[in-house]
């Protein structure tokens, strides 16, 4: 499992040495050479630095690192000084970029540096004792990074690396990072043509190609089904908003920096929607409720849009334009208990079909301390937050408690699930809202004829679906479980002369039973195209030749294996209803 170096205490200060040790080894090299920030981030640490003229490329990192060993085995103490700001600038007047960061420090902050031999830096630190604590390390990669992350400022180079106590840990650390990049959704989907991007479109807009579009399909069905089958009820609303629906929701107040900007109509304002509860919400409004209709379930699977940084956008996992597996259960109070029990029987369901068994729970909470990003009613937050703790307490869940990551509306059960490689991913969550239905005036007759007002359960069960596609990706390296592969079949004749009329025969046979089927007779070696289907990573390759022709049978080789199996073209069907009824 990947180690947090920023939470690590002792990696911290040993990745943070170790930033000081490149910049060291790289002012050696390019004496020219001036620095920004180092600091240490989860993965390890980086440095940006000013080289002029020069570029440092991949290949370049060796010598660097070299040079790093070279003055880690020179065994340099490493010494903190405190400075005045007078003494600070002096110390650092050549230096603009040190100039700048001292003349932006708060006032009253206590100004260090710290030296190594030939090397100073400035640092509030803490470092280890020495340079000869640092052997176990690696530089991973360099890259270009704006000034002060700005576009409008120069372009700086960052070098990234990673440092450990040991030789084992380094090397099980770049195990990992070879592994991810084995799973990397990003690479794969480009592989098995699956979603792509364009600067067309628009960053953090990914396009959904025919294979992917296929798999989505398959997961919109599946959770379609499950939703069908609890009383869902399932709606389309607009991707668009006036300006007035989120002044009412409390978006506008509360999340706009997540919105995209507004738009201008027919002298109407509208925003693309970052979320669908102030619909559903009009939706609920639409009509008369007696506490006899509730619990009512609205679902959608819908388009939604949320400013990410472009620095942050990231294949499916992290996009500006994603969708929905949304859904809103409005309850009577009496009713939250069972329903949010529901909700996580619902999520243990799908995630005992996906074969998810790493997660833990969290009770995301307001943060008393800093109540401004917030709904301001602490009676409404603290009812909320008691009742989601009565609940999941009643249930036996273990969960623990994370402060301020609460929505601006309500607190939330958020299931965090940890991936074959990274750090743990937020696929579900189910959110506890008194705010919304009270800001949209919904209401419902109870059975003393009274007029109350319902409380909202948020749940999604996928996320988004692009966020679980991408999850689903990198834990199955794009060999899809049959149930969801794009195509679940590819027929091979031996030969398409001879046995090229019995291979479209099954295609045929395969297709008419509502199988994904490809049938690959091109002019090319059995080998070839064999191996082919298992670059495609396709669930079940037949094979047909002369004795499956003469016996009317089907010969099967599964992904990843080597072995063939024959059996009549029922068995196979059967075998292959099986697999995808168990969800195998």
């Amino acid at each position: 499992m990947m180690k947090n170096i920023k939470e690590d205490e002792r990696l911290n200060k040993l990745n943070h040495s170790c930033a000081h040790l490149l910049a060291q080894a790289v002012k050696h090299l390019y004496p020219h050479a001036k620095f920004w920030v180092g600091p240490v981030i989860e993965e390890g640490f980086y440095y940006d630095i000013d080289l002029g003229e020069d570029v440092i490329k991949e290949e370049d990192l060796e010598t660097i690192e070299k040079e790093m060993k070279k003055i880690s085995k020179d065994g340099k103490r490493i010494v903190r000084e405190e400075l005045s700001l007078e003494e600070a600038l002096e110390k650092f007047k050549e230096d603009p970029y040190k100039i700048d960061l001292i003349h932006h420090m708060e006032e009253g902050t206590v100004i260090s540096c710290y030296m190594q031999g030939d090397f100073t830096d400035l640092c509030r630190g803490p470092h280890v004792e020495s340079v000869k604590e640092l052997k176990h390390f690696k530089l991973l990669k360099v890259s270009g990074a704006y000034f002060k992350g700005d576009s409008k400022n120069h372009m700086l180079q960052r070098i990234y690396g990673i440092c450990f106590d040991t030789i084992e840990d380094l090397e099980a650390h770049l195990q990992e990072l070879e592994e991810a990049k084995e799973r990397d959704h990003r690479k794969i989907g480009k592989d098995l043509s699956l979603f792509m991007s364009h600067d067309l479109v628009g960053k953090g807009m990914p396009l959904w190609l025919p294979n992917g579009a296929l798999i989505r399909k398959q997961l919109e069905n599946y959770i379609y089904e499950k939703e069908r089958s609890l009383g869902y009820q399932h709606v389309y609303t607009p991707c668009v908003g006036t300006v007035d629906l989120y002044k009412t929701s409390g978006h506008w107040d509360h999340y706009q920096e997540n919105m995209f900007p507004m738009m201008k109509v027919d002298e109407e304002e509208f925003v693309l929607r970052p979320m669908n509860c102030p619909h559903h919400m009009l939706v609920y409004g639409n009509s008369l409720h007696s506490y006899r209709d509730l619990p009512i379930r609205i679902g959608e699977f819908a388009q939604d849009f949320r400013y990410e940084a472009s620095g942050a956008v990231k294949g499916l996992e992290r996009v500006r334009c994603m969708c929905q597996n949304d859904a809103h259960l409005f309850v009577t109070p009496e009713q939250i208990g069972d329903e949010f029990k529901k909700v996580v029987a619902l999520i243990l369901d799908v995630y005992k079909d996906f074969g998810i068994k790493e997660y833990k729970f969290r009770l995301s909470l307001r943060d008393p301390l800093d109540k401004e990003k917030y709904f301001d009613d602490d009676a409404m937050w603290n009812e909320a937050e008691n009742k989601l703790r009565e609940v999941l307490d009643s249930f036996g869940i273990d969960y623990y408690e994370a402060i301020g990551e609460a929505a601006f509306y309500g607190p939330k059960l958020d299931v965090e699930v940890k991936p074959a490689v990274g750090p743990e991913v937020t696929l579900s969550t189910c959110q506890l809202d008194f705010l919304l239905p009270r800001r949209f005036d919904l209401s419902y007759i109870d059975k003393d004829g009274s007029k109350q007002v319902p409380v909202v359960l948020h749940r999604a069960i996928f996320g988004t679906f692009d966020r679980f596609t991408a999850f689903l990706i990198e834990e199955t390296k794009g060999a899809f479980p049959l149930w969801i592969a794009p195509t679940q079949v590819v027929v091979i004749p031996v030969s398409d002369e001879h046995h090229g009329e019995y291979a479209e025969e099954i295609t045929s046979w395969l297709k008419e039973a509502n199988y994904r089927v490809e049938l690959d007779h091109r002019n090319e070696k059995l080998g070839y195209r064999l191996r082919e289907a298992q670059t495609k990573k396709i669930p079940v390759t037949v094979i047909l030749g002369e004795q499956e022709q003469k016996d009317q049978t089907i010969s099967y080789r599964l992904f990843g294996e080597k072995d063939t199996t024959s059996c009549s073209k029922e068995e196979f069907l059967n075998y292959l209803q099986e697999r995808i009824e168990k969800r195998r």
